[in-house]
């Protein structure tokens, strides 16, 4: 195998170091674990708040090693939930933020940086059926423009 075959995984590190990095600065820390905790959290609550096949469509859109994080542990079962207000959103991500100290990040902060990173990495017609499924409570977390 040539070293130009292992091309594919220098570029989904490459492109997942950038979102953690763009993350970090949203979320102004220098801590890319936390950035990492809160892509995590942010990309499996909008994933079980989504259609199953809008999952898939959100999910090809998504850099490898970024795609292999949204679907880990990921049960279609009772899919979509209803949540249907911010608070129910935050509190599904705070959830999964949790520590033994408390949450890692702010919930909102980190859904707003994930947001707000995700607005820029995938197709204005994804984003736009993204939106298309959320309801207004949940849509204000993005970005506006």
């Amino acid at each position: 195998m040539s070293a130009t075959g292992l091309e594919v995984f220098d570029r989904t590190l490459h492109k997942t170091h950038a979102w953690l990095k763009a993350i970090m600065e949203e979320l102004g820390t220098e801590d890319r674990h936390k950035a990492y905790m809160a892509l995590r959290a942010v990309l499996h609550a909008l994933r079980d708040r989504l259609t199953v096949e809008e999952v898939a469509q959100l999910g090809a859109q998504l850099p490898m090693l970024i795609r292999g994080l949204y679907y880990e542990g990921w049960d279609p079962t009772g899919k979509p939930l209803k949540e249907r207000h911010k608070e129910a959103f935050l509190a599904h991500v705070a959830q999964e933020l949790k520590t033994p100290s408390g949450p890692a990040v702010d919930p909102e902060a980190a859904v707003r940086a994930v947001f707000k990173v995700l607005s820029r990495e995938i197709s204005q017609g994804e984003l736009e059926d993204i939106l298309g499924l959320l309801p207004k409570e949940l849509r204000a977390l993005w970005p506006q423009g």
